[in-house]
């Protein structure tokens, strides 16, 4: 058994958080599926790196090109195809494991991260234009996003919900996500067949905190050593603690009506969990938080080093204490969770829609020039 089926056998699914269309045609994906790999997660950023660089999509590009297509147009084309065919290298996946696994995940147009409407519209037709039982949608866990989870639960979309970085929105996504399921069984509606992942925004934390302590330890010296004890420790203690709110979220009454209808948990997922500090670990954000109803989404190089050198074990529930004592101390020195949520949150959204505006323009450039061949 690898690593990655050992992780499984602890309640933890690993999905790649990349895709490329090189990669579904040369059997790299399949080989990765064979290995334990179960499910693939995509963002504006992954395209924009993978139709940009990857020669496997000239083809499709100058055929696009010449139908007067415009580039949003021949990138939904392009992406879609490509959940499509990583959607079919997965369905064995999905089917052995209940709906529950097996799923390849296509973001909403970042730009529509503040507009709840706009939002359930694009997920709707997304869903409907893959076609397939395991595609999930993701949204984005803005204020706006919260009701639009709630609304495609209800009807029937499965929802990868992104960029989630702070425990009172986590609450807030695992609230939508049942009221979701509430509402279609108060209609009638079956809930068995219903999957969602929230995914938890890890690395990041510590990107913006570290830089933080970084400052005070530099305008405060007698609180230098504090401050660089501390850096490197929010990103996981944030997570440690948003699983003890999964755990005590989907319990009691209004849940267990739910489960005798067939309901499953909305896992949590762990995502941007690459080290963005060369100074850490390669795997500080995947041993510390393996566990039950988990899933782990790595990009190609975090999960090469896993199969590797990582060292499966149950992790998650460890040191509840000192996760919300780190929370503790950072507040202590002036540092607001809050604060930092929020800023990562805007700029998570910010992130994505730039890679989203260059994606376009490239393929725009590319398609006047094709247009002409």
């Amino acid at each position: 058994m690898n690593r990655i089926q050992q992780l499984y056998q602890l309640g933890q699914s690993i999905w790649l958080d990349y895709i490329e269309r090189g990669m579904i045609q040369d059997g790299t994906l399949k080989a990765l599926v064979d290995e334990g790999v179960r499910g693939v997660t995509s963002n504006p950023t992954i395209f924009q790196q993978a139709i940009v660089k990857s020669a496997a999509y000239q083809e499709d590009l100058q055929r696009l090109a010449t139908t007067g297509a415009d580039a949003k147009s021949i990138f939904e084309a392009l992406a879609i195809a490509d959940i499509q065919a990583a959607a079919d290298v997965l369905r064995p996946v999905y089917d052995a494991h209940g709906g529950q696994d097996g799923f390849v995940s296509l973001e909403v147009s970042p730009d529509l991260a503040y507009d709840t409407e706009a939002t359930v519209a694009e997920a709707r037709r997304l869903h409907a234009a893959v076609g397939r039982p395991n595609l999930m949608i993701k949204v984005p866990a803005t204020k706006a996003g919260i009701p639009a989870i709630r609304q495609l639960i209800a009807d029937g979309v499965n929802v990868n919900v992104t960029l989630i970085f702070s425990l009172e929105r986590y609450a807030e996504v695992m609230a939508a996500y049942i009221q979701g399921l509430t509402d279609r069984l108060d209609a009638g509606l079956p809930v068995d067949a219903i999957a969602s992942v929230a995914s938890f925004f890890v690395s990041r934390v510590d990107v913006n905190i570290d830089a933080r302590l970084e400052r005070l330890a530099a305008q405060h010296p007698d609180q230098a050593e504090r401050c660089r004890a501390l850096q490197g420790k929010a990103a996981v203690a944030n997570a440690k603690l948003a699983y003890a709110q999964f755990e005590q979220t989907f319990v009691g009454p209004a849940w267990e009506r739910l489960v005798s209808a067939g309901a499953h948990v909305q896992r949590p997922l762990w995502a941007s969990t690459s080290t963005k500090n060369p100074a850490y670990p390669d795997l500080i954000y995947i041993e510390p938080l393996i566990g039950p109803h988990t899933v782990n989404t790595m990009p190609p190089q975090t999960l090469e080093a896993f199969k590797d050198h990582g060292r499966p074990a149950l992790t998650v529930r460890d040191d509840l204490e000192g996760a919300r004592k780190v929370l503790a101390e950072l507040a202590e020195l002036g540092i607001s969770m809050d604060e930092v949520t929020a800023e990562l949150e805007a700029e998570g959204v910010k992130k994505f829609a730039d890679s989203f505006v260059d994606l376009l323009a490239a393929i725009e450039e590319r398609r006047k020039a094709l247009a002409v061949i």
